[in-house]
Parts: structure tokens; C-alpha cells; sequence
């Protein structure tokens, strides 16, 4: 068994892999003041609802973006499960190479995003992930990770446009019946999740036409199924797909190449 952890700045996911087998997987908020021992006993009770066994785990990875979290998934990965971590970056074998021009400025979650999605669909593609921000990850033909766009997620909006303006209220997050909103409400959601679905045709759009082709396009993260069911430019739905990536960063990154030379006769 092997626990994928994937780190982002809203929400921790836990997943439990069997092989390339996704088992279970539970999302909590993230926390950085969270201890090791908090996630623990956190952990336990998760496995234990799922009747999985943390004493069959033979490996942990982790995708963080936020720091502190990294620093208790170790402690509390080396302290109880006796494991030490493989950590997600671009230091370490991915199996594409990064085109940034800070390598290292790509987020963990960017680069599982890509090395699964070349893994599973090919090149060229983009990733659209729609966690606490909109990325899009833009993977070419050979792998090779290209870059992408960020832009605010949709659930950041919308908390934005309540803290900043005093009469817009909280609302929850849905597609309504109509662009034309009758009341405040629906007015933002209509903004808000009509202009995510448009913004999103746009981007793939513009990358596309950079890229010269049309390239698969894989949407992940919380909001990608209600997103892609508005769009007839989604291929693929993968709403765990950083944990995917992981597994696989995972395999590379451990997998033993030693052979014995045959002896010439």
C-alpha cells in the first residue's frame, strides 16, 4: 500500500493505493498549525471507517504547497509509520522535463498534474485544475512540462468579492437557471460560474493556438465535474488526479534499475 498526501492551500487529500489502484481517499482542510500527531489520529480513524490497514503501508509520498504541512506529514510519517517520504519537486526524477524558467517555482501539484496526465493520455494536453486557484498546465507533445496560466479559483472569487464589497453576501456555489441573475445571489453565481466555464474555453483556446494543435484537456481538483458538465471542451474528468501523479513520481523515484551484465561468452 502506498499514501499519496496531496497538500494544497484549502484542502489535504489522502489517498491509499493498492498498485495503480486508488482505494480510498478522504479530503481535510489544511491546517498548518495541525501537529503530527493531530494528522495521526486523523489518519487512524479515516483507515480504520474504510477497514484498511495502516500497518500495510510500504510507502508515502507527498505534494505539498504549503510548507508547515509538509513538515507534519514527515514527523508524523517517520514517527508512526516508520516511513520516510518521498517529497514531490522538481529536484528529484519526474520522468519529463521542466520548461520553466525557474524550474523550481512550479508547484508540487502542477507537476503531478502533468506527469499524470502524460502518463495516461499523452501530449499535447492541458491541464485545467480548479482548487484555491485556476491552473493550467500545458504539457507538449514529448512530455515536456511547457508552463501554463493562474488564475483565482472560483470558490476564491467569490470570498473575495464578499470581503471586499459590503453588499454582496456569502453564497454557495452552483450553476443557476439563467446568465441573467434576478437577485444579488444569483448574480454572482452567475458571474462567477458562467465566467469560470467561459474563462476556461478561452484559455484552451489561446494555448491551443500557441500549441498549433488541439490538445487533450483534463480537468481535476474540487470544482472540475460541475465545471466540465457546462463545457463540451473537457476530454477528461480526473478529480483525483494530483494523487495519481503522485503514485506514479512515486514508482520512478524508487523503482531499482540494477542489473546483473550477462557475462560474455
Amino acid at each position: 500500500m502506498l499514501l499519496a498526501i496531496d497538500i494544497g492551500n484549502t484542502h489535504t487529500v489522502l489517498g491509499f493505493f493498492e498498485g495503480k489502484q486508488l482505494m480510498a481517499h478522504w479530503r481535510l482542510s489544511t491546517s498548518p498549525s495541525r501537529t503530527d500527531d493531530e494528522t495521526w489520529g486523523y489518519l487512524q480513524m479515516l483507515v480504520q471507517a474504510a477497514k484498511l490497514s495502516l500497518a500495510s503501508v510500504q510507502g508515502v509520498v507527498v505534494a505539498s504547497v504549503v510548507p508547515s504541512g509538509t513538515d507534519a506529514m514527515v514527523q508524523m510519517s517517520e514517527r508512526y509509520l516508520h516511513r520516510t517520504p518521498v517529497i514531490v519537486s522538481n529536484a528529484i526524477r519526474l520522468g519529463i522535463a521542466i520548461r520553466y524558467h525557474d524550474p523550481s517555482a512550479v508547484g508540487a501539484d502542477r507537476i503531478c498534474n502533468a506527469v499524470a496526465a502524460f502518463e495516461m493520455f499523452g501530449g499535447p494536453s492541458i491541464v485545467v485544475d480548479f482548487g484555491t486557484a485556476t491552473t493550467y498546465d500545458v504539457i507538449a507533445k514529448n512530455g515536456d512540462y511547457l508552463g501554463g496560466a493562474i488564475a483565482p479559483g472560483i470558490a476564491t472569487a467569490s470570498s473575495e468579492l464578499h470581503r471586499r464589497a459590503a453588499r454582496l453576501p456569502r453564497i454557495d456555489l452552483h450553476f443557476p437557471d439563467e446568465s441573467i441573475g434576478r437577485d444579488t445571489a444569483a448574480s454572482m453565481r452567475s458571474g462567477i460560474m458562467f465566467g469560470a466555464v467561459d474563462a476556461m474555453e478561452g484559455m484552451i483556446r489561446r494555448i491551443s493556438k500557441e500549441l498549433g494543435s488541439r490538445p487533450t484537456v483534463i480537468a481535476t481538483g474540487g470544482f472540475s465535474s460541475l465545471v466540465a458538465s457546462r463545457t463540451s471542451k473537457v476530454d477528461h474528468i480526473v478529480p483525483t488526479l494530483v494523487l495519481d501523479g503522485a503514485r506514479i513520481i512515486f514508482e520512478r523515484v524508487t523503482k531499482t534499475h540494477s542489473r546483473v551484465p550477462r557475462k560474455r561468452r
